[in-house]
């Protein structure tokens, strides 16, 4: 176990999207709680479909169209179902790190016509302002080593693997966009470098 989480207990959870495991574990320094959301059995050096998902209390809770993000929980757990084992990190990491009071300054300013990038450096944050540690710290705690991961931000492949983690493989996790998320995700693509297409020359292996 990392010196810098705490583990909690393991328990079922049968959901609409299928029967998995839930583990919370606790950061010590901040405090901050996570979850793992797991499925089956894990084989040792083989990767693990795995998606690191930041919370999104608007999008996961409350079904916005704004972003993505409720519907790409969703398509994880239905995936991992599917696939019959995989995992998905739950990160107390709202709005891309800065937290739900800043995100609704950042609706505001969207609202007034910036976009996602622009409205975090307004107020004074990076675009993108998460950490992949702790996620990699739960990854490793459950001795996990190597994944397929889940996502269409290869930010999160470097964050991963400069912590250790192997990501053997990119899978798409796309979504079609509606009025309300079109820029928004127009935005991740052509300045966050967010991978939103099906071309599956694109999803290849990042082998360290």
């Amino acid at each position: 176990m990392s010196a810098t989480i705490i583990q909690g207990e393991r328990v079922q959870l049968p959901t609409k999207y299928g029967h998995f495991e839930l583990i919370p574990f606790q950061e010590k320094e901040s405090g901050l709680e996570h979850m793992a959301l797991i499925k089956g059995k894990f084989t040792p050096n083989e990767p693990v479909l795995t998606r690191f998902h930041s919370a999104c209390a608007t999008g996961d809770l409350f079904g916005s169209l704004r972003c993505d993000c409720g519907d790409q929980l969703i398509e994880a757990m239905k995936m991992i179902e599917k696939n019959g084992s995989g995992i998905i990190v739950y990160l107390q990491q709202e709005g891309r790190g800065i937290g739900l009071m800043n995100k609704m300054k950042a609706y505001k300013l969207q609202e007034l016509g910036m976009d996602t990038v622009e409205a975090n450096l307004e107020l004074g944050f990076a675009a993108d302002e998460r950490d992949y540690k702790v996620g990699t710290d739960i990854l490793c705690a459950l001795g996990i080593q190597k994944v397929n991961l889940l996502t269409n931000n290869p930010d999160k492949i470097i964050g991963l693997e400069q912590n250790g983690i192997q990501v053997v493989e990119r899978v798409s996790l796309i979504i079609p966009s509606n009025p309300f998320n079109k820029f928004y995700l127009e935005t991740k693509e052509s300045q966050m470098g967010h991978q939103l297409n099906n071309d599956k020359s694109k999803n290849k292996c990042y082998d360290n």
